[in-house]
């Protein structure tokens, strides 16, 4: 089974936000990266952004944050017709898209239109030879996907700050999973396999309350649910589908339907990691063993800052 985009590497994170110059500055301090400043995209004449057919004026606010292996992409959009003004004035803050790099979008995006994925947006780079497409895989993959076609390799290298006292606020910039709650595991898993060209994988079942311990807002859980990892070369993809017991995700299912619930890094230590987002506002929301019990978790509630709940994940 081959990929649908001729691979299967999501390359970038993007988020839409009201306010850029504050997410990059605490994204800059969260991956613990050399900041680099928003640019502004483009006019028309350059950008020649058409959104559903028709030409627009849209223009954006970019930041660029390189980590070791995915890249976060911060949009701040202004207010002409464009899918990432949609987003803000309908979902709010969030996490937009999901990126693939591809040798042609003219090859590439008639294959999404025949797997019913049709073309939303198009524009081209404002400082380099390039050009991008959003295609609505919203139903099926619980975001978008963009697809990325550059004349040169695109600037992928992370550089670390001059100082070097500098670190990664959870001592690790590398992100480990990109989770999304999901209402039917084997079909948000079907579209996933089938944009990746790979094996579905087994179903993981929540263990045992004795064994993973979990906490929701203070009181115990069964926090029954079920999962599927898909591995990619640079973020595994998690999908959760909540059973009937109370969990932060069949609350997110419940209030916001189907859609991302949190992006996750690997941290030692724990409790001193959970100690120092909480000391800066970001309380603790869920926490729990593995359902295997060789590693536990915490949700963190840093949806204020980085519009997304950042998992801490401590393997034993």
């Amino acid at each position: 089974m081959k990929p649908l985009l001729g691979n299967d590497k999501i390359n970038q994170l993007a988020f839409v936000v009201k306010d850029i110059d504050a997410a990059n500055g605490a994204f800059t301090e969260l991956l613990g990266i050399k900041k680099n400043e928003p640019f502004l995209t483009g006019d028309s004449s350059i950008s020649k952004v058409v959104f559903k057919g028709e030409p627009t004026e849209s223009r954006s606010k970019l930041a660029f944050l390189n980590t070791p292996t995915i890249q976060f992409e911060l949009i701040e959009p202004d207010e002409n017709p464009g899918t990432m003004r949609e987003f803000l004035d309908i979902v709010g803050e969030g996490l937009h898209h999901i990126a693939f790099d591809v040798n042609s979008i003219a090859e590439y995006a008639p294959v999404m239109q025949q797997n019913g994925y049709p073309v939303l947006q198009t524009g081209e780079f404002t400082f380099s030879d390039g050009r991008y497409a959003y295609v609505d895989t919203l139903e099926d993959c619980k975001t978008l996907v963009e697809l990325l076609e550059s004349a040169d390799p695109r600037e992928t290298e992370w550089e670390r700050p001059q100082d070097s006292n500098v670190q990664p606020l959870l001592g690790t910039n590398k992100v480990e999973q990109l989770a999304f709650v999901v209402r039917n595991l084997d079909e948000a898993a079907d579209a996933y396999c089938k944009l990746l060209g790979v094996e579905k994988p087994e179903v993981i079942h929540s263990g045992p309350g004795e064994l993973t311990n979990v906490m929701y807002k203070g009181k115990p859980t069964e926090a029954k649910s079920k999962y599927m990892f898909i591995n990619t070369p640079m973020i595994q993809i998690e999908l959760i589908e909540p059973g009937d017991s109370p969990s932060t995700w069949k609350d997110y299912l419940d209030q916001h339907g189907e859609g991302v619930h949190h992006i996750s890094f690997v941290v030692e230590n724990m409790e001193e990691k959970m100690k120092l987002l909480e000391e800066k506002g970001y309380p603790a929301i869920q926490t729990g063993n593995f359902y295997n019990g060789k590693g536990r978790y915490a949700y963190m509630d840093t949806t204020s800052t980085f519009k997304i709940i950042i998992e801490l994940l401590e393997r034993f």
